[in-house]
């Protein structure tokens, strides 16, 4: 898909035309990866940050977030309830916290792996690549990091490096494919100061990465952010950050990276809680992550405010999501779930 074919799509705004748009999402889902919604359970281990994100909840100097770090027995009880509620994979994700260390971690993957037969996927910020190969020995399988913005002014301003470095995650996913991991990324929608032409080259940028998982979601302001504080700016190119368009970009993404794994997120969930996940999954999506976090702690993991199923309990949780996928007509996946592009590129499903 050119350029200006991805740019006009997400411009439109005639329903029948987008119809046809989901239409195409749709079937190419089904077409490659099938019919099954894999589910991904989540465990927020910790919220320490050491960045200073212009968005984002977790970011060091805001004082106002109760900070947490769970224990390798929390984590692991929740990998084991994983297994038990059939999940095929558990994310283990944080802000970035030095005090997730190498070892720490490597053997908290090799008890994960030894105990369960769950993939294990990492999403913890940018690590050195001696943590990410440490890591991957230890048997983690995927690693999630978004780019954000393939803007590259508008992501230094977002995203001050740590001193003395540079920030270069476009750089770092490419290592990390190197390493031998399925390779996840993905962007905001409407972050302040990012136009339409940027949300059309971050998604040209989703098949450049050949990515193997594809997470993307409304930006929802933090109060306690330098962006939560500040007015958007009133301009007829900044991307409305709406469920709409995240229904645009996630239909999109299908159509550039057919063979992904691409999760109809929280975010899009705290936008429409009645029916915001199931139109993800019917407009080219095919994974959901309920959330295997101690509500003790969920509770404080505010990346953006009011996210929905905070106080859910885990079985609660995986109860409801059965039940809306059962009612699109859609299986529950089993197994792992992994990416069609980490199978040998074998053909799509039903070929």
């Amino acid at each position: 898909m050119e350029h200006d074919e991805i740019l006009s799509w997400l411009r439109e705004t005639d329903e029948a035309r987008l119809a046809e748009l989901w239409r195409r999402a749709d079937a190419t889902r089904q077409l490659h990866v099938g019919g099954e919604v894999h589910l991904r359970g989540l465990v927020e281990l910790s919220n320490h940050c050491v960045r200073l994100c212009a968005y984002c909840g977790l970011r060091a100097p805001n004082t106002s977030v109760t900070r947490y770090r769970m224990t390798a027995d929390e984590v692991l009880r929740c990998a084991r309830l994983a297994e038990s509620l059939g999940y095929g994979t558990v994310v283990l994700q944080s802000g970035e916290d030095p005090g997730i260390t190498r070892d720490g971690m490597a053997d908290l993957i090799r008890r994960i792996k030894a105990e369960t037969p769950l993939a294990v996927t990492l999403s913890l910020g940018e690590r050195s690549e001696d943590e990410l190969a440490c890591w991957r020995a230890a048997g983690a399988d995927r690693y999630l990091l978004r780019f954000e913005t393939s803007n590259r002014a508008l992501y230094d301003r977002l995203h001050p490096p740590r001193p003395g470095t540079v920030s270069d995650r476009i750089a770092l996913l490419r290592r990390i494919r190197a390493l031998g991991y399925e390779v996840g990324s993905g962007v905001m929608i409407g972050i302040p100061g990012q136009t339409y032409e940027d949300l059309a080259a971050d998604i040209a940028m989703f098949a450049r990465l050949d990515l193997d998982m594809i997470g993307v979601g409304p930006y929802l302001p933090h109060p306690e952010t330098p962006l939560g504080a500040a007015q958007r700016p009133a301009d007829d190119d900044q991307v409305p950050n709406s469920e709409l368009m995240t229904y645009k970009v996630i239909a999109l993404a299908r159509l550039v990276c057919p063979r992904a794994n691409i999760p109809s997120t929280t975010a899009l969930a705290t936008l429409n809680p009645r029916d915001g996940r199931e139109l993800g999954l019917v407009r080219g999506a095919n994974v959901v992550m309920p959330n295997l976090t101690p509500p003790k702690y969920r509770v404080h993991y505010e990346i953006y405010p009011n996210k929905v199923c905070l106080r859910e309990t885990a079985e609660g949780c995986s109860s409801c999501l059965h039940a809306r996928i059962i009612a699109l007509g859609r299986t529950v996946g089993t197994g792992r779930g992994d990416s069609p592009n980490r199978r040998g590129r074998r053909e799509p499903v039903g070929s």
